[in-house]
């Protein structure tokens, strides 16, 4: 078996999805202290420009929706023009839904999570794939741990980040024989404008957030996220999960889902916020 010697970060190209703010905006700037020329690609227009100028030289702006591969591929294509050719690519984009359970959440706003979350990150590697090959680079997908914890009242996103996990180990087996590696990284709760709005200024998130024990209620810095990605991109890791809190609970999830299950399905102070939040 042949292994994939580290990537050298020095004059390679990063394409980053979701860089106006937050983690993706934190991993731009993380790679360009390293010498990466980087693609920032994001909706919004007016934050992007001001990311942009923030990095200097060595970075462009690509105003882009995940959901529209043809954007996406645009994008790409702008990344080539401008830089020659792309080594990296960081599926970053996401979005949380509104607080609700399945009996009454809007089926739009369900539709919208999966199809930023996860779509839109399949939409991504496949926009990028073909030069991504050409240089032997790397895929990186961000994920949760969202993905194998309980999903109640906010299932849209631990299902599109369940996707995403399924979606990274499908893509490291198959574009192994193509010399490109692929990673995901696992996140538990970092400190962004997101959490924020769905768990301390949402308050029936507030009350869904409290369950969650210490330490896996322990919140990271999107800096610290950021540079967990970037070391993860420069060593090919498959997975990382960060706060390492996290990592007893994926080594075992399969015990310890099928007791926790049972616990919250009798549990009554979920019930009374379920039924408060159905009202």
């Amino acid at each position: 078996m042949t292994r994939t010697p580290p990537l050298s970060l020095p004059g390679a190209v990063v394409l980053i999805t979701g860089a106006a703010q937050g983690i993706g905006l934190d991993t731009a700037r993380r790679f360009a202290a390293a010498g990466a020329k980087v693609v920032l690609v994001d909706v919004d227009g007016d934050r992007l420009d001001r990311a942009v100028a923030s990095l200097g030289g060595n970075a462009i702006a690509v105003v882009a929706d995940v959901r529209d591969v043809d954007a996406l591929r645009g994008a790409t294509v702008q990344a080539l023009e401008a830089f020659g050719g792309l080594d990296v690519v960081v599926a970053n984009a996401g979005v949380t839904p509104p607080t609700a359970t399945l009996r009454i959440v809007d089926l739009d706003d369900f539709r919208r999570v999966i199809d930023i979350n996860l779509i839109g990150a399949l939409n991504t590697v496949r926009a990028t794939v073909e030069p991504i090959i050409a240089r032997g680079g790397h895929i990186q997908l961000i994920g949760s741990c969202a993905a194998f914890a309980p999903g109640m009242c906010g299932a849209a996103y631990m299902v599109s980040k369940a996707g995403v996990e399924q979606l990274a180990r499908a893509l490291r087996i198959e574009l192994a024989p193509h010399g490109v590696s692929v990673g995901i990284s696992y996140f538990g709760i970092v400190e962004t404008s997101l959490t924020r709005a769905t768990l301390d200024e949402d308050p029936m998130g507030r009350q869904i957030g409290k369950l969650l024990p210490w330490p896996l209620n322990r919140r990271v810095h999107a800096d610290y996220a950021a540079s967990t990605i970037v070391a993860a991109v420069r060593s090919r890791t498959a997975s990382r999960i960060v706060p390492r809190t996290w990592v007893p609970y994926a080594w075992f999830r399969g015990v310890i889902n099928t007791v926790l299950d049972r616990f919250l399905v009798a549990d009554a102070e979920l019930a009374g916020i379920i039924r408060a939040l159905e009202k």
